[in-house]
């Protein structure tokens, strides 16, 4: 299984009045360990549009265990917990760098849809060779 480890700094915009993380940055940093990830698979998000494919999330989990503070170094691991021909789950976990400690869990499922007319595609059958790219499990 191939997982990808992001590195992310806390900046003071993402804290809440009591200096911890808000809830909704940790979205924002799955994204960006998300598109790191594919971008390892010799992939880009700008490579699947411009061949017509979108990914929009159409489920999401988190649950919080700690909270990350401004000046944290945080990694999150991420890697595809399962893959079909219309659909990927990309699994997150946020841990502290300075401790190892586990911040938050969490999970995107994302379709595989035509940009043209937004509807779902099977990405095994009409795009195999990006298939192959993806299909990491």
């Amino acid at each position: 299984m191939f997982i990808n480890e992001t590195r992310l700094k806390v900046r003071y915009v993402e804290t809440d009045k009591m200096g911890i993380v808000h809830h909704s940055k940790y979205y924002v940093w799955f994204e960006v360990a998300r598109d790191e990830f594919i971008a390892k698979l010799n992939i880009t998000y700008k490579d699947m549009e411009d061949m017509g494919i979108m990914m929009p999330i159409i489920e999401t989990h988190c649950k919080y265990i700690q909270g990350a503070k401004y000046g944290d170094e945080v990694i999150i691991k991420t890697n595809i917990e399962e893959i079909t021909g219309v659909k990927v789950i990309f699994q997150y976990e946020v841990f502290r760098a300075i401790d190892g400690k586990i911040l938050a869990k969490g999970s995107t499922v994302q379709a595989f849809v035509s940009s043209k007319e937004f509807r779902i595609i099977n990405l095994k059958r009409k795009y195999p060779e990006l298939w192959e790219k993806i299909k990491v499990v």
